[in-house]
């Protein structure tokens, strides 16, 4: 693909029907809908392999077969919508994103890319082009990972950096796995789990973040995914009477999370490590009873860094200091389980210079800038020219939350950008 930036450059444009796209947002976004107390807002909760997902899947597979595209399914549950082109034995252009939410999200994160997809074919058929090669609409399993505990579980077995037993065997926090949840819901289709290598693959997704709003652009092209590491760390203490137990005695499972807490930030602000950020995004002490010292904690440490070596560096410094939390308290134990690891991934720059120049012919300014989120695009990167298409949120930008929104000219924006990209790529 060493001429892709050229011949991608020249072309026609294709635009999109906005107000159809948002009408399927929306429409998607009544699955798993709930009410907010926090924000008072409306949010959605679609949670990998629940029966919520089973739903959305279903619509969107409706939609799919309604726009005349062959539906398959992998072992995984990735779900395929393909357009064939003129010549349909060439390598596809692969575009697609998730639909599965965390437990407090919007409408946007996934879904646009997903619905994008099915727009730019609903355009395509609209205006009666043909491509030669097919274009291939994915949906993938668990990008998430907020119930299994694997981010981007449904590409990274696709492409072949995860095993398939591996993810089958994966079990949430209620101890139920993965395999069998994918049967429940009828989703573990036929179609072996490894993609043959597609010819590109073009992602659009929300950017979860300020930086367009703030610099007044409404699409980005983006460079890259930064570093990424999940950790889950359970410290086992002693349960005591916190009235009765001198505090010399105690083993606080508590006070040492609390110290991890606090550390991780000051790594952050050390620093030491760039561009590093921490989150202790999940805490839970028990018995969770204010008369006693907790016996045991349980907390997740998610590191993101776009230096892989100040990654690392980092890293090594939070298990040096994990190491020596027993020597303040002696009877203290801490179990330390790796729940995802990904190096930073540079996206390919004929297809960042493709997306550039479908901007600039459809007349919309672009920046680039790296994701400070994991996206599926960073699994396509091992087998695919891969890069994505960034659009503007509101609110700052905030995302995973009822509050994430987008604007219908924003997202029409970025999805005119992801259908002329696709169209000058699958006519090549």
């Amino acid at each position: 693909m060493s001429d892709l930036r050229t011949r991608a450059a020249a072309g026609q444009t294709l635009t999109v029907d906005g107000t159809r796209l948002w009408d399927t947002l929306m429409e998607l976004a009544k699955i798993g809908a709930y009410h907010d107390a926090g924000t008072g807002l409306v949010g959605v909760n679609r949670q990998s392999l629940t029966d919520e997902d089973a739903a959305g899947r279903r619509l969107v597979i409706g939609w799919m077969k309604a726009a005349g595209l062959e539906v398959t399914i992998d072992e995984i549950g990735n779900i395929f919508g393909r357009r064939t082109g003129t010549e349909p034995g060439l390598a596809p252009v692969l575009v697609g994103s998730h639909i599965d939410s965390v437990a407090t999200a919007g409408a946007f994160d996934g879904c646009l890319g997903v619905l994008g997809a099915l727009e730019v074919v609903r355009s395509l058929d609209d205006a009666g082009i043909s491509t030669a090669r097919p274009i291939v609409v994915a949906a993938w399993t668990e990008e998430e990972g907020v119930r299994f505990g694997t981010d981007m579980l449904g590409s990274a077995v696709a492409a072949g950096r995860l095993a398939l037993d591996y993810a089958y065997d994966l079990i949430d926090e209620e101890g139920t796995r993965f395999g069998d949840e994918l049967v429940r819901i009828g989703f573990q289709g036929p179609q072996p789990v490894r993609l043959d290598p597609p010819y590109a693959y073009v992602e659009c997704h929300i950017e979860q973040g300020p930086v367009l709003a703030r610099e007044g652009y409404e699409v980005g092209v983006v460079t890259g995914v930064q570093a990424i590491s999940w950790q889950k760390v359970t410290l086992h203490g002693r349960a005591a009477h916190a009235g009765t137990t001198p505090t010399e005695l105690r083993v606080d499972a508590g006070l040492a999370a609390a110290q991890i807490v606090v550390k991780v930030r000051e790594m952050v602000d050390s620093g030491r490590y760039g561009r590093l950020r921490a989150t202790v995004g999940h805490l839970t002490a028990s018995p969770g009873l204010p008369s006693v010292v907790p016996d045991r904690a349980e907390l997740t440490v998610d590191l993101r860094n776009p230096d892989d070596a100040r990654m690392a560096a980092a890293e090594a410094e939070l298990a040096a200091f994990l190491d020596l939390l027993p020597g303040a308290q002696p009877g203290l134990r801490v179990d330390v389980k790796r729940m995802a690891k990904t190096s930073a991934v540079p996206f390919d720059e004929s297809v960042q210079d493709a997306i550039a120049a479908a901007a600039a012919d459809l007349g919309h300014d672009t920046m680039r800038l790296m994701s400070g989120a994991g996206h599926d695009a960073q699994e396509m990167t091992a087998i695919a020219p891969t890069a994505m298409i960034f659009v503007r949120g509101e609110y700052d930008g905030i995302s995973h939350n009822p509050r994430e929104y987008s604007t219908l000219e924003a997202c029409a924006a970025g999805i005119d950008v992801l259908a002329t990209t696709v169209l000058r790529l699958a006519s090549q």
